[in-house]
């Protein structure tokens, strides 16, 4: 199965920025304990292109990894060189865009406004984020029109309202901080928490 239909089947892409460095391999093994299959690691992460090719080399069964924050081509080339397999900017780039595609490496660029999102798609995003996410309503009002259009909304979205994300029509989820916290240290105990907390996003969108 190729990264695209992979993020469109396991949904949900766990955020990590800022994280200490030395503690980014125990979250994404956390993560995928609790069912996360795909995580982004943001540009303005410290040592985030080593961190990316860490990731890509150690965990290669079950994983996706991808960019974060990637705001211009010279940061899309490289974070593709360190082993990206799907770059995620906050907005809308369309160079970026075109020389991701040109790598066949999946693109989910940053939109929010109608236009911006048509922009997005036509340009070749494969999947658009909604970024902010305001609510699943606005999800769910933009999808009527664009219902072409795959989105994946970011930054508002939370263990409480994923499921009605879902119900609005995206087809991924961007999380954060609803998830992974930079702020906490990382031991055991909120290891254990943060697949707990993981399983429970999983589960939310696993009803049916």
């Amino acid at each position: 199965m190729n990264v695209l239909n992979q993020l469109k089947q396991h949904k949900i892409v766990a955020i990590i920025r800022g994280a200490n460095p030395n503690d980014v391999m125990d979250i994404v093994y956390a993560l995928q304990a609790g069912g996360i299959h795909a995580v982004e690691i943001t540009l303005n992460s410290e040592n985030a292109l080593e961190l990316i090719k860490s990731v890509f080399s150690k965990v290669k069964e079950g994983m996706l990894v991808g960019a974060g924050t990637v705001l211009n081509t010279t940061a899309a080339h490289a974070a593709m060189d360190a082993g990206a397999q799907f770059i995620i900017s906050p907005s809308l780039d369309t160079d970026t865009i075109r020389v991701t595609k040109e790598r066949g490496i999946v693109s989910i660029p940053g939109a929010y406004t109608a236009t911006e999102i048509v922009k997005a798609h036509a340009a070749g995003a494969d999947i658009v984020k909604v970024f902010p996410a305001s609510s699943p309503q606005y999800i769910k009002d933009i999808g009527g029109p664009l219902s072409h259009i795959p989105l994946m909304p970011t930054g508002g979205v939370n263990v409480s309202n994923i499921r009605a994300f879902q119900q609005a029509g995206a087809v991924a989820f961007g999380i954060g901080s609803a998830l992974v916290s930079s702020h906490e240290p990382v031991n055991d105990l909120y290891l254990k928490k943060l697949t707990a907390s993981a399983a429970a996003f999983v589960q939310a969108i696993s009803q049916q």
